[in-house]
């Protein structure tokens, strides 16, 4: 059996509120992977983008869509067109429930969407179940 890298969460939330919450929240359900937390969209893509992640990884992205610098299904778009990217899995967490811009992620090769709830507990425990699900999923390496 091949040894599998950890999964780092690269979290991409202008929010910081909301940032902690999701970091506790996921904690709280077990999951101890290395977060590395951007506020930005363009700081995620240098990060993401650079030579010196290439070959690193696996990568999980929690991809917020509304973002101070650029769009999030743009940043989702740069994500699945790169060839050692593609296959990340990225979780869209925002506040849009608009029916076309789900629709338009899942087009653009997202593999969960989530609306973040209004209600704070609502919210942590949304997060927890996301906690839970990322304790128990597969990620495959980058190329």
């Amino acid at each position: 059996m091949a040894h599998q890298n950890p999964v780092t969460i690269i979290m991409i939330e202008d929010d910081e509120g909301h940032a902690r919450l999701i970091e506790r929240n996921i904690r709280r359900a077990g999951v101890n992977n290395e977060v590395k937390h951007f506020v930005s969209g363009t700081e995620a893509l240098d990060f993401l983008l650079t030579a010196e992640t290439r070959g690193a990884g696996p990568f999980l992205v929690l991809l917020d869509l509304n973002l101070p610098d650029m769009s999030g299904t743009d940043i989702l778009a740069k994500i699945k067109a790169d060839e050692h990217l593609r296959k990340a899995p990225v979780v869209v967490l925002t506040t849009t429930d608009d029916k076309v811009e789900i629709q338009r992620c899942y087009d653009l090769g997202c593999n969960v969407y989530i609306t973040k709830p209004v209600d704070y507990e609502t919210f942590a425990q949304a997060i927890r179940q996301l906690g839970l699900f990322l304790s128990v999923i597969q990620v495959p390496d980058a190329i």
